[in-house]
């Protein structure tokens, strides 16, 4: 800013001394040192003010920026919420005719399975065959002489039984 240099200091330090003497030269050295110290001081301070001003104005523009940003985000999230709210009530309300007609399905097949276990009267295969038109199949006549493999044996003895006990 100021432009002296070490020659003119020396120069107005001279024509100061002549000035005011070298009892009071001290005293006002002192008192200009500490008027310079004091401007010095608040230069800096209005530096840092006007320094931190403009650091608030740029953090007050990014939390509005911020508090921009989480709105916009909160309002898409809700509108999704509110349309997923929705599908799942149209689901829902498209499901319970179906429902309601399962019901009504499941109540007539327990309906129908109670009438299947009572009892009923049995109609013969025979008699079956000739409502259907169809001839019954002649019955092989059993040969006493052959050994049928696939016949059920006959109930064993008492004594049999017993005896296949005892070697158990």
């Amino acid at each position: 800013m100021f432009e002296i240099s070490f020659g003119e200091l020396l120069v107005i330090g001279a024509v100061a001394l002549i000035v005011l003497g070298p009892e009071r030269l001290p005293t006002v050295a002192r008192t200009i040192g500490a008027l310079v110290g004091r401007a010095q001081r608040f230069v800096a301070s209005v530096k840092s003010d006007i320094h931190q001003q403009s650091q608030m104005a740029g953090l007050q523009e990014l939390k509005q920026d911020v508090q921009d940003a989480a709105n916009a985000f909160r309002d898409q999230v809700q509108r999704e919420v509110d349309e997923t709210r929705q599908v799942a009530q149209d689901i829902a309300y498209a499901v319970e005719p179906v429902h309601e007609a399962a019901q009504a399905s499941a109540s007539e097949l327990a309906r129908l399975a109670d009438e299947a276990r009572q009892p009923s009267e049995s109609i013969a295969p025979e008699d079956m065959l000739a409502a259907a038109g169809v001839a019954p199949e002649p019955q092989p006549v059993a040969d006493e002489g052959q050994l049928d493999l696939f016949a059920q044996p006959a109930a064993a003895s008492a004594s049999d039984q017993s005896v296949a006990e005892s070697r158990s």
